[in-house]
Formats: structure tokens, sequence, C-alpha cells
């Protein structure tokens, strides 16, 4: 149970030092101190063994703990988040958000832009779509699918079309542009061929 303790200490500690300047100051010391103690007066049976463990009095003036708290939840957000970014997407000079479908398509897709990113030359079909060649083909399954703006998909397993309309065939779904109205895309996808990357 000591050794526990002392382990359980060490790494909060750790914590409040990495989320301030490196350096552990007398507060933190304090509360290692702290522990230390009621975790000896518990292995040696002293009267404190019946004291809750929420009762132990742990010096915290300026919030070191609170902070460290909030800084090692902040951290793991961030890895969740980069976790959540997946692939991006741009066309021409913007980035746009994009929510990918779960799928073997998508998967093999990422895995293809994870090593260097993939730049396809689209051109405009049909007053309602972007489409271009990705070089290869992944794994398809197809169904027929009504199709809005803002909808990507894979078309006979080596073609990636963007929709700025609509229109109805036999695709894979790859994912929708998110945060853009159906103006927006038409303006951005309507004008003229443009270029994509897809990137890790």
């Amino acid at each position: 149970m000591k050794n526990i303790g002392a382990v359980l200490a060490f790494c909060l500690i750790l914590s409040l030092s990495a989320c301030g300047n490196g350096k552990i100051t007398e507060s933190e010391s304090a509360v290692g101190t702290a522990l230390n103690e009621a975790l000896v007066e518990e292995e040696d049976g002293l009267s404190k063994t019946n004291m809750p463990a929420d009762e132990i009095e742990i010096p915290s003036e300026t919030g070191e703990i609170e902070e460290a708290v909030e800084c090692m939840q902040a951290e793991t957000n961030n890895d969740q988040n980069v976790e959540d970014e997946g692939m991006q997407l741009r066309i021409g000079e913007n980035t746009v958000n994009v929510d990918w479908e779960k799928n073997a398509s998508v998967d093999v897709l990422a895995e293809l832009v994870s090593e260097e990113p993939l730049t396809v030359q689209m051109s405009m079909y049909g007053g309602f779509e972007q489409v271009g060649p990705l070089g290869s083909s992944i794994p398809r399954d197809d169904v027929q699918t009504t199709t809005g703006a803002g909808d990507i998909v894979l078309y006979s397993g080596n073609q990636i079309v963007i929709f700025y309309g609509s229109n109805s065939w036999a695709y894979t779904r790859l994912g929708k542009i998110t945060g853009m109205s159906g103006d927006e895309l038409k303006e951005m996808l309507g004008n003229g061929d443009v270029t994509i990357v897809l990137s890790k």
C-alpha cells in the first residue's frame, strides 16, 4: 500500500511540475510530504488509519492540484482532437471540414495519403460535380445513391467525386463537407476545374 501511494504521490508531483515551469515548488513539495506522511501513518497503524482519504489535509494554497488536473484533461482532449482530425481535404487554397465515413474505402484512402499528400486534378462534369482520378483503385461498396451538395464519393473504385449539386448513381460514400452552404460550395466548385489535396 505504501509503495502504491508513493507512486501516486510522485505522479501527482510530476503532473504539477509538467503543467508549470518544470520545477517542483515548495507547495508541490508540501503536497508530496503530506501524502507520504499519511501513508506512513497508515502503514504504522496510527490513529489516522481510520480517517477517510478525502479528509487528509493537503496544502493547495494557489490551486496547483486543480490546475494539474485541468492540464492533464486538456492534454487528453488535445490528443483526442489530433486523432479525430484524420484526413484533411484542401480544395484550391481552402482547407474544408469533412465528416468522413467509417468504411474500408476511407481506411485505405487514409493509408494511401499517410506517407505523402495526394494531389488530384479535378474536372467539372455535368454542372453538379467535380471528378478526378486517384491514380489507383481502392475497395468499393457501391450502392444507388442520390447525392447532395458537399457529398464526397468514390466512383468506379478509382475516381473521387465532390458534389456541389445533386445526382443519382451507384457510388461508395466517402464523406461530406460540413460547415458550408450550397451556395458557398457552388462558388468554390462550380466556376472551373479545381485541384484538391488529401493529406493526414
